[in-house]
C-alpha cells in the first residue's frame, strides 16, 4: 500500500465508485477514475497496465462482458427477422387482451419472456412497448400500470433466463448448475416479484383510471399477420434455442456456453429469416455495439477489484464486521449482506455481485453458507436495487411505459424490496 496504510484505505476507490453509481455519473468514467486511484494506493507499475488489461479480456468479467454484447445482437436479430413482434403478437392473440386483467397479464408475460430471452431489460421492453401499448391503451389501461408491470415481470426475466448476465455470473460465482440455481433463487424471487406486480398493478390500475391515460396513442395496423418467413425464422429460434439450452443442463456446462447458445441460435435465427449472410453479421455487430461501453466497463472493472483484493481489503472489511456476526447466524448474515448489497453497493447487477462474493468470501466458509442461500442473497443484492429507489432501471421503465407517475412506482419498488429480504431472512432459517 502506498505510504505503508492500512490494506483498509484501498477501499476507499470502491466508495468513491459507489458514490458516482449513484449519482448517476457514466460508468466507464466512474470505472477509469476509480482503477486509477486503486492502482496508486496499491503502488501498480504504470508500465504492467498494458498486461493487466490484457489478462482481463480472458477473465470472468470480460466473458459476462462478451455475453452482454452477444445478447444485444441476438436481440438485434430477432428484432431484424421479427421473431421479437410475431413472439409478442402471437401471445395477445392467445391470451385474447378483451380486458384489464388479461391486459396486465398478457404484459407481463411478453416482458418476462423477451427480457429472459434477450438478457437485457431496457432493450426488450423497448422492442415490447410500441406493439402493447397500442393494444392495452384500448382497453383503458394506464401509463402507471404498465410502468410496473414493465419493471417487475422485466426484472424477472432477468431473475430466470439461463443466459441473462445476472444468472451467468451468479451460477459461475457459486458453482450451481441451472437447475439448482433456479431451485434456489431464481424460483423463489420469481414467483414472489411476479405476484406482487400482478396484484399492485391490479391496484395501481383502480387507482389511476381517470388521472392518468394513454393520449394520441398510434393505433395498431389491422388485424397482425406474420409472413411465412417471419414463422420459419421463430420456429427456428425456438427449436434451437431450446435445443442447445437442454444439451447445456445435460452436459452441465458452465457460464461459458451461453457463447455459443446465443452465437448459434442468432445464426440460425437470421438464416431462417432469409437474411444475407453480410445483413446478419452487419446487424448482429450493430446490435452487439450497443452494449460496448458495458464490456469495457467490465474489462477496466476487473482489475479494479483484484487491485482491492490483492492487498487484503475485503479481508480487513470482514474483520471489521466481525461484532455483527459474531453470533455466527445465518439469519443475521443473509439479512446484513442483503441490505449490504441492495443500498450499499451500486453500479450494474453483475458488478454488485463481483463485489459482494469478494467482500464476503471469507466469510462464507466459516459461516457454512451453502452456495444456494449465497445465490438468493446475490440474486436480491444484484437487482432488488432496481426496486429500491428510483434509479436508471425504474426511471427507464417508467419511460418506456410513458408515465409521468414516479410516486406509485417507487411505492411499488418498496414493497417488493421489504418483501424480498424477508424472503431471504425465511430461506436462511431452512439453509
Amino acid at each position: 500500500m502506498l505510504f505503508n496504510l492500512s490494506p483498509i484505505f484501498a477501499l476507499v476507490p470502491l466508495i468513491i465508485y459507489i458514490i458516482l453509481s449513484f449519482k448517476e455519473y457514466n460508468p466507464v468514467l466512474s470505472v477509469v477514475i476509480c482503477v486509477i486511484l486503486s492502482a496508486i494506493l496499491t503502488k501498480q507499475k504504470f508500465s504492467d497496465f498494458g498486461g493487466i488489461i490484457a489478462d482481463s479480456l480472458g477473465s470472468f468479467l470480460g466473458m459476462i462482458g462478451l455475453i452482454i454484447m452477444l445478447g444485444s445482437g441476438l436481440g438485434a436479430i430477432l428484432q431484424k427477422t421479427g421473431v421479437a413482434e410475431y413472439f409478442v403478437m402471437s401471445l395477445v392473440k392467445k391470451i385474447g387482451v378483451n380486458n384489464e386483467r388479461k391486459a396486465i397479464i398478457t404484459t407481463m408475460i411478453s416482458s418476462m419472456v423477451l427480457v429472459s430471452l434477450l438478457g437485457t431489460l431496457a432493450g426488450s421492453n423497448a422492442i415490447i412497448a410500441p406493439i402493447i401499448i397500442p393494444l392495452v391503451a384500448v382497453i383503458g389501461i394506464t401509463p402507471s400500470t404498465v410502468a410496473v408491470t414493465f419493471m417487475g415481470a422485466g426484472l424477472t426475466g432477468m431473475f430466470i433466463g439461463p443466459y441473462t448476465p445476472q444468472v451467468v455470473t451468479i451460477m459461475g460465482l457459486t458453482g450451481l448448475s441451472y437447475g439448482s440455481y433456479m431451485m434456489a433463487a431464481g424460483i423463489p424471487l420469481g414467483i414472489l416479484v411476479l405476484i406482487i406486480t400482478f396484484v399492485m398493478a391490479n391496484r395501481i390500475q383502480k387507482k389511476t383510471v381517470g388521472v392518468y391515460a394513454y393520449e394520441n396513442v398510434e393505433k395498431h395496423e389491422g388485424n397482425y399477420e406474420a409472413s411465412s418467413e417471419v414463422k420459419k425464422a421463430a420456429l427456428a429460434f425456438g427449436l434451437s434455442i431450446a435445443a442447445l439450452i437442454g444439451y447445456g443442463i445435460y452436459l452441465q456446462s458452465g457460464s461459458s456456453y451461453a457463447i455459443m447458445v446465443i452465437s448459434i441460435s442468432a445464426a440460425i435465427t437470421g438464416f431462417a429469416g432469409k437474411l444475407k449472410a453480410d445483413e446478419l453479421i452487419d446487424t448482429f455487430v450493430k446490435g452487439a455495439s450497443r452494449m460496448m461501453w458495458l464490456f469495457i466497463m467490465f474489462i477496466l472493472f476487473n482489475p479494479f477489484i483484484e487491485f482491492i483484493a490483492g492487498v487484503g481489503a475485503f479481508e480487513e472489511l470482514v474483520s471489521y464486521l466481525q461484532p455483527l456476526l459474531q453470533s455466527q447466524s445465518k439469519v443475521v448474515f443473509s439479512f446484513v449482506a442483503s441490505l449490504t448489497g441492495i443500498f450499499g453497493v451500486g453500479g450494474a447487477a453483475t458488478a454488485d455481485n463481483i463485489v459482494m462474493d469478494n467482500m464476503f468470501k471469507p466469510v462464507l466458509e466459516q459461516m457454512s453458507i451453502s452456495p444456494s442461500l449465497w445465490a438468493l442473497i446475490l440474486l436480491v443484492s444484484g437487482q432488488i436495487t432496481s426496486f429500491a429507489y428510483p434509479e436508471a432501471d425504474m426511471i427507464g421503465q417508467m419511460g418506456l411505459a410513458r408515465s409521468k407517475d414516479i410516486k406509485n412506482l417507487v411505492k411499488y419498488g418498496v414493497i417488493v424490496t421489504i418483501c424480498s429480504v424477508i424472503l431471504v431472512v425465511i430461506m436462511s432459517l431452512f439453509a
